[in-house]
């Protein structure tokens, strides 16, 4: 049995996400492992900031989970879990099921002095560093953290 994380998911919101995860592939092996277990496994990588390598025993082998997320990124599942997510997020808050307001914010990241590709300089922060941004809707909710966090692995 597999200790409880916080980064697990609860028996609800699995019950949500599940019908989101890609079915097997026919003809080929049957799957080995649960896929809430890849799951969890991957958002425990997510909030504890750790490397792939250092997924705890209790997961699935590592190999397997970073193969699932690394599938899912390159196929879209992430996107299509996110924007569905983001979309039930709404329409449960009684809001339009698309934002017409969006907070947008950048932050400039410094880098290594040898850098010297895509590189450019802050005036106001005196930086010189890549700027990035990112825009959210303007409702909070964990769930849409957590899968903003997801994608932008």
């Amino acid at each position: 049995m597999n200790p409880s994380y916080p980064s697990n998911l609860t028996s609800q919101q699995w019950e949500i996400l599940k019908k989101l995860i890609p079915a097997p592939k026919k003809g080929g092996r049957k799957r080995s492992v649960e896929m809430q277990a890849i799951v969890n496994a991957i958002l425990y990588i997510l909030c504890a900031g750790c490397a792939w390598r250092m997924l705890p025993n209790d997961f699935p082998k590592w190999k397997t989970v970073y193969h699932y997320f690394r599938t899912w990124r390159k196929d879209g599942t992430w996107q299509i879990i996110h924007e569905r997510l983001r979309l039930w997020v709404r329409v449960s808050q009684n809001r339009e099921p698309s934002p017409s307001e969006a907070i947008m914010d950048s932050q400039t990241v410094e880098t290594a002095t040898m850098v010297s590709k895509e590189v450019g300089f802050d005036s106001g922060k005196k930086i010189k560093g890549r700027k990035r941004h990112i825009l959210v809707d303007t409702s909070f909710c964990s769930w849409w953290r957590v899968t903003t966090l997801q994608i932008h692995l």
